[in-house]
């Protein structure tokens, strides 16, 4: 479970049906989904709580809560489409929960029209690529400007590099071969490697001077886990603040598809 902000470090609370604040149903409702959701997924849906639902509804009870509340607080985020729908959405899975515990009858946040969201143009461009792979470049020794080479250069999913081993590789032949448990499809896929991978892996190889069994393996012999913080500095030294993880994805289909 991510760590929470203090106020929702707290047991959830034990609710009853004279007194259920939305600000204490936000508590239960962050713990019941602890063990059901993503960290990431938590830690969004705590973020939205925090700055935007609880400070317009918090003092509420969630019996008082009506429609015309959520269609407000849905109208006042309407240039953020986006952020108005996530919220919507959250609050709509807030009161299903409520409904399944019998402290209200019907779900306000429903029938309320999403706005319609600009599709976001995924995937870096041809200079992007060459600012982001230029300060990756100026991070020759750290390990985790590899993991986002590698990601770019074969479009795989984080997991699935993250947890790579070298006995997966065939540096003569070129070939990653992926085993089931790590795809998404649950089977094993061969992977044809690029040039420029392969150099990136031979690279990364004269760094493993622990001869380790996994790619990204740190000094202290703890597998690689938090790279997000190295992701934030290169995408602000690379003037690509906008950008996502995932469209390192993107950009190698792109690449793909064109040849």
């Amino acid at each position: 479970m991510p760590k929470l902000a203090p106020q929702f470090i707290e047991s959830p609370v034990q609710l009853t049906q004279e007194f259920l604040s939305m600000e204490d149903f936000a508590k239960t409702f962050l713990n019941h989904f602890s063990s059901h959701k993503k960290p990431e997924r938590l830690q969004k849906d705590q973020k939205l709580l925090q700055n935007i639902i609880l400070p317009a509804l918090g003092q509420m009870t969630v019996q008082d809560v009506l429609q015309s509340h959520i269609e407000a607080l849905h109208a006042k985020l309407r240039e953020m489409p986006s952020q108005a729908n996530r919220v919507l959405a959250l609050l709509s899975k807030m009161f299903s929960l409520a409904i399944s515990r019998n402290w209200r009858e019907d779900n306000p946040a429903i029938g309320i029209e999403r706005y319609q969201e600009e599709k976001r143009d995924r995937g870096l461009n041809r200079e992007e690529q060459d600012r982001l792979w230029a300060v990756l470049e100026s991070y020759s020794s750290h390990l985790t400007a590899y993991v986002f080479k590698f990601l770019l250069l074969t479009g795989a999913r984080k997991e699935e590099v993250l947890n790579s081993t070298w006995d997966q590789f065939d540096l003569e032949k070129g070939i990653w071969t992926k085993p089931s448990y790590l795809t998404k499809q649950k089977k094993t896929e061969p992977f044809l490697l690029s040039e420029k991978a392969l150099n990136v892996l031979q690279s990364l190889k004269k760094l493993n001077t622990q001869n380790s069994k996994s790619l990204f393996l740190k000094m202290d012999g703890e597998p690689l886990k938090d790279i997000r913080s190295f992701w934030k500095k290169v995408l602000k030294e690379a003037n690509l603040e906008d950008k996502h993880m995932y469209d390192l994805r993107h950009t190698y289909a792109h690449l793909a598809s064109n040849g």
